[in-house]
């Protein structure tokens, strides 16, 4: 009789595409397991008409998936890691990453080929603050309207009209094959992705030593050193969705080179550091770029922020 192992996941498209892989790999590893998957509806499925900064709060697609799996309800969970929290609760770990997926945002439309070639005016859509104020900085005469929903009623909006482009993580879009609307991928240069962007997260019971023996395989030791760099800055600044930050990292031989933006609510005022560190201690590369942002004024930003984020509670 072949062991079952559950794996919980939101119900989306691309959360089921990242959980039927990581099943598959299970599956084709081990030949006497057979995995489930627990569907799971999170706050951030169910509250799809006001922006994500709007709803606030941390884990909004994680909180009921990471109770089910306290609740051993679930072995494991596979997320986005971009949507998991810094601080994950107690008795949860992460456990390694599979290889990433490319981690820039892609420029979609119907009717214009390029983000350069989009008229004066023109309305895109994203619901990212990130995007919003790195589009503003790069083309301060388009109207950024917020864009919510999956990718497919995301993509739906952007065939009816309602948008003259949207902006979507390439990634997602690639895993689910569904790329003919991408005119053009935006470099890490013009566009700075959000931390952890195409890379995926598995997280499970601390100490549960049998579910890490059954993943053991499945670890990408380049795309986890990147993800915990990136979570580091991420963490020091204490940043959620409601901030618009931006961070990416490369490897290079022994050494890290990450970068990392961070901008006020309106994008008026924008901060932009560098840091090379060393690969085997990928955390304190992300602390030291954090602390740089900090002090040239990032905690300000922060601070104003957070009281008008408050305020709106």
């Amino acid at each position: 009789m072949k062991k079952e192992v559950v794996i919980a996941t939101r119900g989306s498209k691309l959360a089921l595409w990242q959980a039927e892989y990581i099943k598959n790999e299970i599956e084709k590893h081990h030949k006497n397991i057979l995995c489930r998957l627990e569907i799971i509806k999170t706050m951030g499925d169910k509250i799809l008409d006001v922006p994500l900064a709007k709803i606030g709060g941390k884990g909004l697609f994680v909180k009921e998936i990471e109770t089910a799996l306290l609740e051993k309800k679930a072995d494991l969970a596979v997320h986005s890691m971009k949507d998991v929290p810094m601080e994950l609760p107690a008795g949860l770990e992460l456990f390694e990453s599979p290889a990433c997926e490319a981690p820039q945002d892609a420029f979609l439309s119907i009717k214009y080929n390029s983000l350069d070639e989009l008229p004066k005016g023109a309305c895109v859509g994203t619901s990212s603050l990130r995007r919003k104020c790195q589009l503003l900085e790069l083309r301060p005469d388009l109207e950024v309207v917020d864009l919510r929903g999956n990718v497919q009623t995301r993509m739906q909006k952007l065939t009816d009209g309602m948008y003259d482009a949207i902006i979507l993580a390439y990634a997602g879009l690639k895993r689910l094959e569904v790329t003919e609307n991408i005119k053009e991928i935006l470099p890490v240069e013009k566009m700075l992705p959000a931390s952890c962007q195409g890379i995926l997260g598995i997280e499970i019971r601390s100490g549960d030593n049998e579910i890490k023996e059954i993943l053991s395989f499945i670890g990408h030791k380049d795309s986890y050193t990147r993800a915990r760099c990136e979570r580091a800055f991420l963490r020091k600044l204490q940043g959620g969705c409601q901030i618009p930050i931006g961070c990416h990292s490369v490897l290079t031989g022994n050494k890290i080179y990450v970068k990392g933006i961070i901008y006020n609510l309106d994008g008026s005022k924008k901060i932009a550091k560098e840091y090379t560190g060393n690969k085997a201690n990928p955390e304190e590369a992300g602390i030291k770029l954090a602390e740089m942002v900090l002090a040239a004024g990032g905690d300000k930003i922060l601070k104003e922020i957070y009281s008008q984020v408050y305020e709106n509670f």
